[in-house]
């Protein structure tokens, strides 16, 4: 036999060795068989499904994900089958690394599987996402499986295989009953119903003045206040309830606890208005985000057209925009001063604290309009620094723009992590050929999509850009309207965004253009308010008394 074939003949072999021994990580390292088990559903499943390990006691590591939470990893399930078995391993996405990289310990670990609803949209993409009926995240929407945690030794490099079985379901949420002060609607949105092919309901939680039910014949003012966990009034009437941390946090955060506040609400002294909390949970999020959008559906004509002419009957307010004042802070604040911009002759006032991204110039750090990267600042031709999402109010970096995309790649594909990048981008952008976001920017390379940024702008989500591009129709009707609160250490940068909102008013309006303007320092940060939350109220009456027409009566309402 020829050396020269001997020689070819061990070289393939050595070829097919390197190669089997590349190919044999991917079935050899740590992966986790979850199983849908037979009674589980009733048919085929699709959604989210994640894997979360965590270090310590934690009874259920479910509910640590997030931000600060342990490392998670999260692939799609389509059309998994009662009896099946889904793959999470080193192919799944991972946070704050790949499972490759998870360090070898001992860990608490529980599966979690997010349910995905089919919707046929009227706009012919039918898609899969999460909907909550009610306010809540969609990982706590009742219904969704998991297992059971299990104290298991995990090491990334082993073969290790760890089953988990989704035995458990999360239970309904209870129902807060109505009381004489709060009451609670529900309606379904025709609207919204026909955009997504399943029915949407939207809703309100309302608190009612002192003397409403007695005065049949009277109407009241509205605030319409917008955020992320229910109206900023923490109403409540036992004050046994008020216990020191509540009250130690309220001191804090320059607000009263529960029971201050109603002592307050229900005084002689206090002004009879109607504080309005808006319930309006979307497939991409816990808030509509309140305009209409091409992903998130047409919510703005389902707030001003089905729900605000419904509470104005049911609970007799004034159904002129002198009447309707629109307040929120960070998510609530963004939502409140776009229902003031875009629908300016409905709206008759706004108060905006620590509003998100307002001005796509400061899109927190980022100028997308002139930057490539959303991840990374080049600071010259040798350096680029990574970009924070969240800092300290010392100014220290606490959380990066990587780190959040990583969290939220693993908390759902297509832009369905229902956190708060995606829900930015699903909002502001366009819809893809699939029927899912157009994202703004890779979530693995943060390169910025700049055909997304085009569309932002010419769409009216750039709320900056929207008000310099039809200053002569807006100006005249934004006068006295306007008032703005931030933080000047705001944890997530977006004060920022308010400067350059305050900078474009004084261009196109001039220094005399009547809008406010308020800033916390030293070291004010995300949840800095000017005042309290009955202080807002009493500033809110004061400006609703005297923007009412000639002719208009305040005594019905007025103290």
């Amino acid at each position: 036999m020829p050396l020269r074939w001997i020689a070819k003949k061990i070289v393939l072999s050595l070829g097919a060795l390197l190669a089997l021994a590349v190919a044999l990580p991917a079935y050899a390292q740590l992966r986790f068989e979850v199983t849908l088990p037979a009674d589980a559903a009733k048919g085929p499943v699709t959604g989210r499904l994640i894997v979360v390990a965590a270090r310590g006691d934690k009874p259920e590591p479910r509910l640590a994900i997030g931000m600060n939470g342990p490392p998670a990893f999260g692939v799609d399930v389509e059309g998994l089958k009662p009896g099946q078995t889904a793959i999470v391993d080193a192919k799944a996405d991972g946070f704050p690394f790949d499972l490759s990289k998870l360090p070898a310990g001992d860990y608490n670990v529980q599966a979690l599987l997010i349910l995905y609803t089919q919707a046929k949209r009227s706009d012919g993409h039918t898609i899969w996402v999460p909907l909550p009926k009610q306010r809540v995240s969609a990982f706590m929407a009742p219904g969704n499986p998991y297992s059971k945690a299990a104290k298991l030794r995990l090491d990334p490099a082993s073969s290790t295989v760890v089953p988990l079985a989704l035995t458990e379901k999360i239970g309904p949420m209870a129902e807060e009953p109505d009381t004489p002060w709060i009451k609670r609607v529900s309606i379904k949105s025709k609207i919204l119903s026909d955009f997504w092919g399943v029915p949407m309901t939207i809703g309100a939680e309302v608190l009612l003045p002192k003397g409403w039910a007695e005065n049949p014949k009277s109407r009241y003012p509205a605030i319409y206040t917008f955020g992320h966990f229910g109206g900023p009034f923490n109403f409540n009437t036992d004050p046994q309830s008020d216990n020191e941390r509540a009250r130690a946090a309220a001191a804090d955060a320059n607000v009263k606890t529960g029971y201050q506040f109603a002592q307050e609400w229900t005084g002689d002294k206090f002004p009879r208005v109607v504080a309005i909390s808006l319930v309006s949970p979307g497939p991409y999020f816990i808030e509509s985000y309140a305009l209409n959008s091409a992903n998130n559906g047409p919510w703005g004509d389902a707030i001003t057209k089905e729900l605000m002419p419904y509470l104005e009957k049911t609970f007799r307010l004034i159904d002129q925009p002198y009447g309707r004042i629109v307040e929120g802070a960070s998510t609530g604040g963004w939502e409140a001063l776009a229902m003031q911009l875009h629908y300016p002759d409905l709206i008759g006032g706004a108060w905006v604290f620590n509003p998100d991204p307002i001005d796509f110039s400061r899109y927190q750090l980022t100028d997308v309009y002139k930057e490539d990267n959303m991840f990374t600042l080049r600071v010259n031709e040798w350096n680029a620094m990574e970009k924070p999402f969240r800092r300290s109010r010392e100014g220290h970096p606490l959380f990066s723009m990587r780190n959040l995309s990583a969290l939220e790649a693993v908390m759902g594909s297509k832009g369905r992590s229902y956190y708060q990048l995606d829900i930015w981008q699903a909002t502001h952008g366009p819809v893809g050929a699939d029927g899912y976001p157009v994202l703004l920017f890779d979530k693995k390379t943060g390169a910025i999509n700049k055909d997304v940024v085009k569309y932002m702008r010419e769409h009216g989500y750039d709320l900056s850009a929207h008000v310099r591009d039809n200053w002569p129709v807006l100006g005249p009707k934004l006068r006295g309207k306007l008032n703005f609160f931030a933080g000047e250490m705001d944890d997530f940068y977006l004060n920022l965004a308010v400067y350059r909102f305050q900078d474009m008013v004084g261009e196109v309006g001039g220094k005399d253009y009547p809008i406010r303007f308020e800033y916390g320092r030293p070291k004010k940060g995300h949840n800095w308010h000017l005042t309290d939350w009955a202080g807002v109220v009493r500033e809110v009456a004061d400006h609703v008394r005297k923007t009412a027409p000639a002719g208009a009566s305040v005594a019905d309402w007025n103290y």
